[in-house]
């Protein structure tokens, strides 16, 4: 059975990151799979006229890049993600590449619980979206 970090394998200052360039495919699925159809995010006539003048991503796409750090790599496969805070700071358009970060702020042994700040920044290094997760990391396999 492959887990991830457990609380004594971890560090505060511990980093990953996870990037991917936003497609106009990527917002379709991510509205078929929510039921999300702001036409901000799927119609472009509609959305020259909004704020943005152009299509922008679901906000909680990125948000879903910072599940895949903790789900897969920091603490990874295993650990439970329990609180996230977010702050959606900068649009995301198609095409544009966005790196999620994770970084260990403070552990909690006696609790089992890590926080992390969690960031997104576009390809100019723009932070589009800021917060912190809380996670339980997964426990040591019983030998």
């Amino acid at each position: 059975m492959i887990i991830g970090k457990t609380i004594d394998q971890m560090k505060v200052g511990d980093k990953a990151e996870f990037a991917k360039t936003v497609t106009e495919t990527d917002i379709y699925l991510f509205a078929g799979i929510t039921g999300d159809f702001n036409p901000a995010h799927l119609n472009e006539a509609y959305a020259k006229d909004t704020f943005f003048k152009t299509r922008i991503a679901h906000g909680m796409l990125s948000a879903g890049f910072i599940s895949a750090i903790l789900g897969t790599q920091l603490p990874g496969p295993g650990a439970i993600y329990l609180k996230q805070e977010l702050s959606f700071l900068a649009p995301v358009h198609i095409g544009d590449t966005i790196t999620a970060r994770a970084e260990v702020v403070e552990l909690n042994i006696e609790k089992n619980r890590a926080r992390l700040k969690t960031t997104c920044t576009n390809q100019d290094n723009v932070v589009v979206l800021d917060g912190e997760a809380l996670v339980m990391p997964p426990k040591a396999p019983k030998k």
